[in-house]
């Protein structure tokens, strides 16, 4: 396996499932927070965090989902099977920090050398995209085949207080 080095972050970049991605930030400052808005539940609080940093954020949402809010950039696309997860792909650079629910999305960003996190805190990673992706492809499976998993219990605040925590740590340069 050749190993390359993604310049942006200077870090390692490796091979995943064909795809590349970088294994570490390197200290590049974050460049931007992008949010996949389409049902987020962490836009306000990643935007009060992001302007204690310092640091831009750019609402990405279709027309059914417009997001509008003080402090950040809303861009807003025709509603359509994954036209917002494209746009946002098209514009993550290296060292961008990405907050969305989508494996495949975070996969994308990914493999651009972006940080990326769900609205729990969970930071997407080389170690743990596959196994995720395969999580998704197997509840797909159930789906067509008529089982229906149970829907996802009421948010809690310990979720926001995670995500905040690895999102200031990402920003801090912490982690």
């Amino acid at each position: 396996m050749t190993i390359r080095v993604c310049e942006a972050m200077n870090a390692p970049v490796g091979r995943l499932s064909d795809r590349t991605v970088c294994e570490a930030n390197g200290g590049v400052l974050p460049r931007q927070v992008l949010i996949d808005a389409d049902g987020c539940p962490v836009v306000d609080l990643t935007l009060q965090i992001a302007k204690r940093f310092g640091v831009p954020v750019i609402i990405l949402c279709d027309t059914a989902h417009q997001i509008e809010r003080e402090g950040a950039q809303t861009l807003v696309f025709d509603k359509g099977s994954d036209s917002v997860d494209f746009a946002l792909v098209n514009r993550v650079k290296p060292g961008d920090i990405v907050v969305t629910q989508d494996y495949g999305l975070a996969s994308m960003c990914l493999a651009k050398c972006a940080r990326v996190l769900n609205q729990n805190g969970l930071e997407y990673t080389a170690d743990n995209i596959d196994a995720l992706m395969l999580r998704r492809y197997e509840n797909k499976k159930l789906l067509r085949a008529g089982k229906h998993p149970k829907g996802s219990p009421k948010r809690t605040k310990e979720q926001d207080v995670r995500f905040a925590d690895t999102l200031e740590k990402i920003l801090n340069k912490k982690y």
